[in-house]
């Protein structure tokens, strides 16, 4: 059992996600939507795990050929393989990370997310993404990132928990319009336009049955949503999977398989 905050009995999106990467630190509930997400459409752990290798591939682009050496993770989930500062830090050991979720598990099991190289640093917020002006002034946040320089804003996999009520666009322009100007935006985000209607119908109503109310967007939508005003990067708002393979990775898995769209834009 967790700490008494952490309500074990209701699903939470980061310790599904965790389950769907092969992780531990999920309970019951969490993977039982899981599962039976899974019985009706079993590549979502191959979305998951594509997921993970795109936010790496744009973590080291943004360390390295862009140059960015700060970064804000909302939506972190919980600790696993190629965190954000370890990819981060690997290109740049001075690079700087705040990461900012709303699950109380992700705060008991933050000290893995703090291990930063002596030259850079890691900081953890427990914020919830639907009140961007909360994370943006938090004192961690400024005493860790130096918002009058290049800043990486993480949204992997997260924009599409946000609601139509929740005013997504208000969201991620506070979020946006708080960077300074050569700052990256890179995001993931679900979308039902690759498969059959009846089947996304079935996974959105289990999620929301479980108590994790999703609202997936086209490439399109999304495009708009999160990156209008920025300079997309190339190839721009494609599949997970496209968004700059290594070469030589082998073959990638299809967009019914994915079912997800990344992209990475640049704040003029």
């Amino acid at each position: 059992m967790g700490p008494p905050e952490i309500d074990v009995t209701r699903p939470h999106a980061a310790r599904i996600y965790d389950y769907m990467l092969g992780g531990k630190d999920n309970f019951a509930a969490d993977r039982k939507v899981g599962d039976q997400v899974l019985a009706v459409w079993p590549a979502m752990r191959i979305s998951t795990r594509e997921n993970r290798n795109f936010l790496g591939r744009a973590v080291r682009y943004l360390a390295g050929e862009a140059g960015v050496g700060q970064f804000l993770d909302i939506g972190s989930g919980l600790p696993t393989a190629a965190n954000v500062h370890e990819v981060a830090q690997a290109v740049n050991p001075a690079a700087r990370v705040v990461y900012a979720d709303s699950d109380p598990l992700v705060l008991a099991h933050a000290r893995a997310l703090l291990t930063s190289s002596p030259e850079g640093k890691c900081a953890y917020i427990q914020a919830d993404l639907r009140e961007p002006e909360q994370i943006l002034s938090h004192p961690v946040t400024r005493e860790t990132l130096d918002f009058t320089r290049p800043i990486g804003l993480i949204l992997a996999a997260v924009v599409h928990f946000l609601l139509p009520e929740d005013d997504p666009a208000r969201i991620i322009a506070a979020l946006v319009d708080a960077l300074p100007p050569g700052s990256y935006v890179a995001a993931s985000h679900g979308s039902t336009e690759y498969g059959s209607k009846e089947e996304a119908d079935v996974v959105l109503g289990m999620l929301q049955a479980g108590g994790v109310r999703v609202a997936p967007r086209s490439s399109h939508d999304f495009g708009h949503l999160v990156f209008d005003g920025l300079e997309l990067v190339p190839p721009g708002v494609v599949l997970l999977p496209e968004w700059r393979p290594v070469p030589g990775s082998g073959p990638r898995p299809g967009a019914r398989e994915v079912g997800a769209n990344a992209g990475v834009g640049r704040k003029p």
